[in-house]
């Protein structure tokens, strides 16, 4: 019996010694899928709630403010109006499309119908884009920058336009232009498999907006007494409080970008204060020199320049590249509202497309020059340090989104105008749009 009893046992430990190996193996096959299985962060997902409150406030109430003070006082309820009525619409939007096409799974064109309504949308789901955070904090992150690109296009045609035709017109935009856009860049679409580094959307927000400004400013044509009657702004300290906001919130927008609050969200924050500060000053000085006086206004739209040129760039530059950015930006962005659209003949009211068209523009290829591996060139298509091979993958992705939003915005433009028409009347447009379009007036 004790022999029998003792085979049993030696039996079982050969069977043992044969089996433990095995499940070794099993267990260390099973440990990378259990590392990349989605795990939660509560830090991660803190700083990724705080940015969205802060990207949202650039609009309600950054922007509403800084472009409502920029407007005469006959117009200011109208343009505050703007921001707020497309905050509210881009949001119920959003949620029954606009945030599938950008980024569920489709193609490389556009995305699919798998987040239509927010079907299938769970408490501790997460996108492959942020994976420590759950699916409706990275949701509501993309839904106030899909705010803020439309509402930056309405100062290009500010104190003219109907407020029927400026809400069919953004809210078939947002769904035409920048939802694909935004698809192409950073939900898996054609221009990130190019490589294109757009870090927070210098491309999909600020080019986007900014063309899609000029070519708003274009077909709607100049208010009347463009060039001969005083438009000076009504407000400035709106516009100071504004821009204000638009920069603390732009740290949102930036280091929020990083998905976590990780290193490169630091980094990403340090570049912005640097970019923004740098551009302020050249615009300031460049100003003081041609001018006579540094103004105000100028000082605010150097800031809003710098900040909209590190856009794309801040997760992957040095301090000193966000400097010499930041530098950059405010004597093209200074030109480019001044001495370009005075050439030109535009009348870009608020200055869309001269700060965020053509700042989202340098900031496009400046972040193929400035771009350090070290920072943010790991999975980045072999990143290295700033080359030419960079800057011209960066002015291919530039020049795809201004062709598309370009044709995309004229269209949309020219179907509005036939439907219902884009413009108010003269005696509305002489008169002021707050007492002819919301029947209410500021004292």
């Amino acid at each position: 019996m004790k022999f029998k009893t003792n085979s049993v046992l030696a039996g079982a430990g050969a069977a043992a010694v044969l089996f433990l190996p095995a499940l070794a193996l099993a267990q260390a096959a099973a440990t990378p899928a259990a590392a990349e299985a989605p795990k939660l962060d509560t830090g991660d997902t803190a700083w990724m709630l705080t940015s969205t409150l802060l990207v949202l406030m650039m609009t309600i109430p950054g922007l509403a403010l800084f472009y409502g003070g920029m407007v005469r006082k006959k117009n200011v309820l109208s343009t505050v109006m703007q921001s707020f009525a497309i905050t509210c619409m881009v949001s119920v939007l959003w949620l029954i499309v606009g945030y599938s096409l950008a980024f569920s799974p489709g193609s490389t064109i556009v995305g699919g119908l798998g987040r239509i309504f927010m079907s299938g949308l769970t408490l501790d789901g997460v996108h492959d884009l942020a994976k420590t955070v759950p699916e409706t904090v990275f949701m509501m992150f993309q839904l106030t920058f899909a705010i803020i690109t439309p509402a930056l296009i309405a100062g290009a045609f500010a104190e003219r336009m109907k407020f029927s035709a400026m809400m069919w017109f953004m809210a078939l935009w947002s769904l035409i232009v920048y939802a694909p856009i935004a698809h192409w860049v950073w939900g898996g679409g054609f221009l990130g498999d190019w490589g294109v580094l757009d870090f927070a959307g210098g491309t999909v927000v600020h080019i986007n907006a900014g063309v899609a400004g000029l070519v708003c400013a274009l077909v709607i044509g100049k208010r009347k007494g463009f060039g001969t009657e005083n438009m000076a702004p009504h407000n400035l300290v709106y516009s100071v409080i504004g821009a204000s906001l638009l920069w603390v919130g732009w740290f949102g927008f930036n280091a929020g970008s990083a998905a976590g609050a990780s290193p490169n969200a630091g980094m990403a924050m340090a570049v912005t204060q640097f970019a923004a500060a740098a551009a302020a000053l050249a615009w300031m000085f460049a100003e003081w020199v041609t001018r006579g006086k540094p103004s105000v206004l100028g000082i605010i739209s150097g800031a809003v320049g710098g900040l909209v040129a590190i856009t794309p760039a801040a997760g992957y530059v040095t301090p000193m590249g966000a400097l010499a950015i930041g530098i950059i930006s405010g004597l093209v962005c200074f030109w480019g509202a001044t001495g370009l659209k005075k050439a030109m003949g535009y009348d870009d009211s608020l200055d869309a497309f001269g700060v965020h068209g053509i700042g989202g523009f340098v900031g496009a290829l400046l972040t193929g020059v400035f771009a350090v591996e070290v920072i943010g060139g790991a999975g980045k298509k072999g990143l290295i340090d700033g080359n030419a091979g960079q800057v011209l993958t960066q002015l291919w992705g530039a020049l795809v989104c201004i062709a598309w939003c370009a044709v995309a915005t004229f269209i949309i433009l020219k179907i509005v105008d036939a439907l219902i028409g884009l413009r108010v009347t003269t005696e509305e447009e002489v008169e002021g749009l707050d007492i002819n379009l919301h029947g209410e007036t500021i004292h």
